[in-house]
């Protein structure tokens, strides 16, 4: 291949990035354009993509409307505490089924794949049953039970991939040196593990913070509604919304995500290349 076709190739490789980019920021754009535009030019036939007199009015009219803080802290705790117990029940897990490849441990991580293929309507009633019976409907920790239940499965079949990329030779080597299984596990295998345990964290995380179904159904009241769920009030009874603080809230909704993916996205990187490799 000539030097100028190996030039031709990598920059319709580059413009198919450009579009593939572009199309994923679109919706992104058009939601912060309609988040401060006023009532007059959402209802305009010639919509622009730059707000002609931009305003916060829709963000007041959304905190005035919804209880948004509330529902922001509540998703904030059932997220948070969804990845946290997913990753410290998984880390474990993925370390011995990794370690010890057995037929057991082979059709366990089978059932993990296959797990992932169940629609949310075919478990709603066996967890509606089973969190009646704990006493945990409308409540938080059963909403977390829940998404910790949904998240291990995926965060099981990320962090093998990693556990298998550490060298065997650096827990042989503590093994030597006197250190026991825990320890190993502890001071050897989980740093180099940091990275693949923040990003599906993450996972986790963002999983729990969008999700909406489960919400929708366990939680009742209003005190203990989730962001996603308060974000359906802003729709009336005919489907009509009411779109000016409804795209100021999903806007602000959005933000933690992007927040949080922005801070430890070095992690996330380093956690994805490592998880790729297989020892």
């Amino acid at each position: 291949m000539s030097m100028r076709t190996k030039r031709s190739v990598r920059a319709g490789q580059y413009v198919a990035l450009l579009c593939y980019l572009v199309f994923l920021a679109f919706p992104f754009l058009w939601l912060i354009s309609t988040a401060f535009k006023p009532a007059p030019e959402l209802g305009s036939l010639h919509p622009t993509w730059i707000p002609q007199h931009p305003t916060l009015d829709n963000f007041r009219q959304a905190f005035d409307e919804q209880p948004l803080l509330r529902a922001t802290a509540n998703s904030l705790i059932a997220a948070l505490s969804a990845g946290l117990i997913a990753v410290l029940i998984a880390t474990p897990m993925a370390y011995v089924m990794a370690r010890h490849r057995t037929r057991l441990a082979t059709a366990a991580t089978g059932w993990v794949v296959v797990s992932q293929a169940f629609p949310f309507v075919l478990l709603i009633i066996p967890l509606f049953l089973i969190l009646k019976n704990l006493h945990l409907i409308n409540t938080l920790w059963g909403l977390i039970l829940v998404y910790v239940v949904w998240a291990l499965p995926f965060a099981l079949w990320m962090l093998v991939g990693y556990v298998r990329a550490v060298p065997r030779e650096l827990e042989e080597a503590a093994a030597v040196d006197g250190a026991g299984r825990l320890r190993t596990l502890v001071s050897v295998t989980a740093p180099l593990l940091a990275p693949g345990i923040v990003a599906t964290a993450l996972f986790a995380f963002i999983t729990a913070w969008n999700e909406f179904f489960f919400a929708l159904v366990l939680l009742k009241t209003p005190e203990k509604q989730t962001l996603p769920v308060v974000l359906t009030h802003f729709l009336g009874a005919e489907g009509a919304a009411d779109l000016g603080p409804l795209a100021a809230a999903a806007f602000l909704a959005t933000l933690p995500s992007l927040v949080l993916f922005a801070l430890i996205q070095r992690r996330i990187t380093g956690g994805m290349l490592a998880g790729a490799v297989k020892s």
